[in-house]
């Protein structure tokens, strides 16, 4: 398996002294991710810009270690139980396969997720209130209600809504039910194209040509990480890509509405630097991101056959791809 590890200290141009590593005071913080893309990547740097700005210094008194298992669940389950064995303060898994699989790996190593969409679903905690024993961490449910209403502004013609997503991973089934009723209340239906894994979201994207008018991509890890194969099936088929994540807007759909991934980052590593200071996980409960932020690109929206209104470039938080 193909496994990417960071330690922070070293990243930033130096080993750790080995006094450093003798000293009580020095923490460990593991971090993994299903997969490497953009809107994860920016958590996982967010979360330790965070922890550093708490006071965890790189290489006085913290080490961060990172792996990610680049899409495969069976090494996802290798890495949680590789980090539990390492027995680090705090584990942050970051999507929802990874704190699937770090949590049903331990049940005393403190574990703060984050980039769950639905964490009582994907069975991590029992409530969001009080989630119990050793995990707590924040969700990022996206306004799907505000991104169909966005969609519909931008194309007031628009009734069929297609959606490419993973059913293997649970958020992306809670993002599709959640998407359909949202779209039923608006008098609009959602079309439903499946890729089990990145090579199948090309063709799932194809399978939409001439049966949606727009395309929606949910916080989807498998979708996301083929997320230019998407887009290029909307520039040749004047298919408009809609995305839940911000972050993919820059990378080529047409608009967004959520927050930023790497300020999603930073309020998990201040949970992460609240346990790394003595509160127990438990306590803690579980936030939903908070943030929101308006991203459109007109260039990725002309090559897919259409323009942004004025009314939504006029009140966009940012503007991107000019």
């Amino acid at each position: 398996m193909r496994i990417s590890r960071i330690v922070l200290a070293a990243a930033l141009g130096g080993a750790l002294a080995t006094p450093a590593l003798a000293d009580d005071r020095m923490k460990t913080v593991a971090i993994t991710a299903i997969v490497e893309h953009p809107a994860l990547d920016a958590t996982r740097d967010g979360v330790i810009a965070a922890l550093k700005e708490a006071g965890f210094t790189p290489g006085e008194t913290l080490t961060v270690n990172y792996q990610s298992a680049q899409g495969n669940p069976a090494t996802a389950a290798q890495i949680a139980r590789k980090f539990v064995g390492e027995r680090p303060n705090v584990i942050v898994p970051i999507s929802t396969p990874s704190a699937q699989a770090v949590v049903a790996a331990t049940r005393d190593v403190p574990v703060v997720f984050t980039a769950v969409t639905d964490p009582v679903g994907a069975q991590l905690v029992r409530s969001m209130e009080q989630p119990g024993g050793n995990v707590t961490g924040l969700s990022d449910m996206a306004p799907v209600g505000d991104h169909v209403a966005l969609i519909t502004e931008i194309l007031p013609n628009a009734r069929r809504i297609g959606v490419v997503y993973n059913p293997g991973e649970p958020n992306s089934v809670t993002m599709v039910k959640v998407l359909k009723d949202e779209a039923t209340a608006r008098g609009l239906t959602v079309v439903e194209a499946t890729a089990t894994k990145s090579a199948d979201v090309q063709a799932a994207g194809r399978s939409l040509v001439g049966k949606a008018d727009a395309v929606y991509v949910p916080l989807d890890n498998t979708v996301v990480s083929a997320l230019e194969a998407l887009i290029q099936v909307g520039a040749q088929a004047d298919l408009p890509i809609f995305s839940a994540d911000t972050d993919s807007v820059e990378r080529g759909t047409a608009a967004s509405m959520g927050f930023d991934y790497f300020e999603l980052g930073k309020q998990t590593g201040a949970v992460v630097a609240r346990v790394l200071k003595g509160e127990k996980p438990a306590d803690i409960p579980v936030r939903v991101a908070s943030g929101t932020n308006l991203v459109v690109n007109p260039a990725a929206a002309e090559s897919m056959g259409f323009a942004i209104p004025d009314s939504v470039l006029g009140r966009a938080t940012k503007v991107v791809g000019k």
